[in-house]
């Protein structure tokens, strides 16, 4: 079917007080398994490209867009394409015409008047474009070498009073909040603070996103949805599952030299882990 805007998904979850999740993909493989994984419990979803992943892609948006936006013509349920963690204004110029129908633009390394500045310029480009803008405040931390440690630092986590003000003033359609988990989790042991998450949720008009999910229990990822997130963001869950079962892979068959033979089980191993986690949310 044709490719659905995200801010619909999102905005649809946030009326029903769910969740949708949205899977970082990196290779054809990722795409392929976020697909399956979501037609296989029957739900849209949204398939999401990072800043980190089209450096990989030799800076290159297109070959990943397009083929991501050819498996999901293809879907037998709704699947959006998502740019995320943006700092580029080039890359972020690239996005309506390579399929995207949404931007997660990502100027929270800057102090919050920097941040608010550069966000309002992201967001009144965005929406001329059509595309709706996803913007993050607080310190969720893991991401380009930062600790963990970093989003549970004081003054890590989001403000209720300051997310208001920031998102009045920016004009984004979309809050990512830090709550307690962190990008980049091995592990998945992150307790969010859901007390700050029913503060956020009573205090803004804009559906929450949670990033750093993988780290999170599914016991607490669905008690986020109930409590006010409408999308969650899943990367380093996919790649954990992958390199597992390739690793597996290669070490009982040494003399295995055909890519396809350990991809499709690596893709098989994302499959599931997509499907879980969006058990999980309900």
């Amino acid at each position: 079917m044709p490719l659905v805007n995200t801010g619909e998904l999102v905005t649809r979850a946030a009326a029903t007080h769910s969740a949708v999740a949205a899977f970082n993909i990196i290779t054809l493989e990722h795409v392929e398994a976020v697909i399956a994984g979501a037609e296989s419990v029957g739900s849209p979803v949204v398939l999401q490209v990072s800043e980190n992943a089209v450096k990989f892609r030799y800076g290159r948006l297109l070959p990943l867009a397009r083929a991501a936006v050819a498996a999901a013509e293809r879907a037998v349920v709704p699947v959006a394409l998502h740019l995320d963690h943006v700092q580029s204004d080039n890359l972020l110029r690239q996005a309506p015409d390579a399929g995207f129908s949404s931007v997660m633009y990502d100027a929270a390394r800057l102090p919050y008047e920097e941040n608010l500045a550069a966000t309002r310029v992201a967001a009144d480009w965005a929406h001329t474009q059509g595309l709706w803008l996803e913007a993050e405040l607080g310190r969720i931390g893991g991401k380009n070498g930062e600790s963990p440690l970093d989003a549970h630092a004081p003054g890590a986590r989001t403000d209720p009073a300051e997310a208001r003000a920031f998102v009045a003033d920016s004009g984004v359609d979309a809050l990512a909040v830090a709550v307690g988990s962190s990008h980049a989790m091995t592990t998945r042991t992150a307790t969010l603070d859901h007390t700050l998450l029913r503060r956020l949720t009573d205090t803004l008009d804009v559906p929450l996103v949670l990033h750093g999910s993988s780290g999170v229990p599914n016991d607490e990822l669905a008690k986020a949805a109930a409590g006010g997130i409408s999308k969650v963001n899943v990367g380093t869950a996919l790649n954990i599952a992958m390199t597992g079962a390739v690793r597996e892979f290669l070490a009982a068959h040494p003399e295995a030299v055909d890519s396809r033979r350990y991809l499709s089980v690596g893709r098989e191993a994302m499959m599931r882990a997509v499907a879980e986690i969006i058990r999980a949310l309900g």
